[in-house]
């Protein structure tokens, strides 16, 4: 009897197959969504079964964002095979992203590793920016080339560090509008997925690609009084000169929260 495919979430996906090995993480080991909860309903929200078709990621630095696409990259290849195109500010930084994201991804994950030959193959269909892989392709460009960004038809764009990206591309326009027009014949199917840290307030592009979101924001509890909140920089408190007194200042006990606080 054939039996479809299981309905997997991307955060369900990684936690079953990820391995993240030491070249590319200072946490090796398999994938757990419990150390970053953070990005489990961004994760999921890029999964095949939600109705989301565009996913706006505005954070801080090093909050394993890139890693939870990376995650959805992997969960494309193994389980819905489809065109990808991966933009990078420049194509320097897409082959370096290659180099150092991409090839311990499917070299590590022992799901991926059997559905992308490796690149020293005769004819592998693996190389630098290009991995192919049954049912699909993933292409990786810079946001400062035209010619990828209109060089194939993705149904999923995964679009990284977007206020790095140029204000037009040699003349043809905004390299984001560029990116999707190659995902619009996949209609409902298509994904977007734009990730950045904010540059100047009124300036960046993600700044205002989340004020045309449902700006969802991460909400923690206090683990005094128990009052859900957002973090916001201004709460941060610390001892002048004493850099390691810092603490953040609950907005409703105002008792302080501290590192040893913070997720385990």
């Amino acid at each position: 009897m054939l039996r479809p495919p299981p309905q997997l979430t991307v955060s369900q996906w990684a936690e079953r197959h990820r391995i993240l090995g030491s070249r590319a993480s200072s946490e090796p080991g398999p994938w757990r969504t419990s150390r970053t909860p953070y990005l489990r309903e961004v994760m999921d929200a890029l999964s095949a079964v939600h109705p989301a078709r565009r996913i706006v990621f505005m954070k801080g630095a090093q909050v394993g964002a890139t890693e939870s696409g990376n995650c959805w990259l992997g969960y494309i290849l193994h389980h819905v095979p489809a065109p990808v195109l991966a933009v990078q500010p420049t194509v320097e930084l897409a082959k370096r992203f290659s180099r150092q994201r991409i090839d311990p991804l499917l070299e590590e994950t022992p799901a991926l590793k059997e559905r992308v030959a490796p690149a020293r193959a005769r004819d592998s269909g693996n190389t630098l920016l290009s991995k192919e892989f049954p049912g699909g392709i993933l292409v990786l460009t810079g946001a400062n080339s035209a010619v990828g960004l209109r060089s194939m038809t993705a149904r999923f764009l995964f679009l990284d560090e977007v206020d790095a990206y140029p204000g037009d591309v040699e003349g043809e326009g905004d390299p984001i509008a560029l990116a999707e027009a190659r995902a619009r014949t996949f209609g409902w199917r298509r994904k977007a997925f734009l990730v950045s840290t904010p540059t100047i307030a009124g300036r960046s592009r993600i700044e205002r690609e989340y004020a045309a979101s449902d700006q969802r924001r991460y909400f923690v509890p206090c683990p005094h009084c128990g009052e859900m909140q957002w973090l916001r920089f201004e709460r941060l408190i610390w001892d002048k000169g004493d850099p390691r007194s810092v603490r953040y200042h609950c907005e409703v006990c105002d008792e302080g929260i501290e590192e040893h606080h913070k997720t385990a």
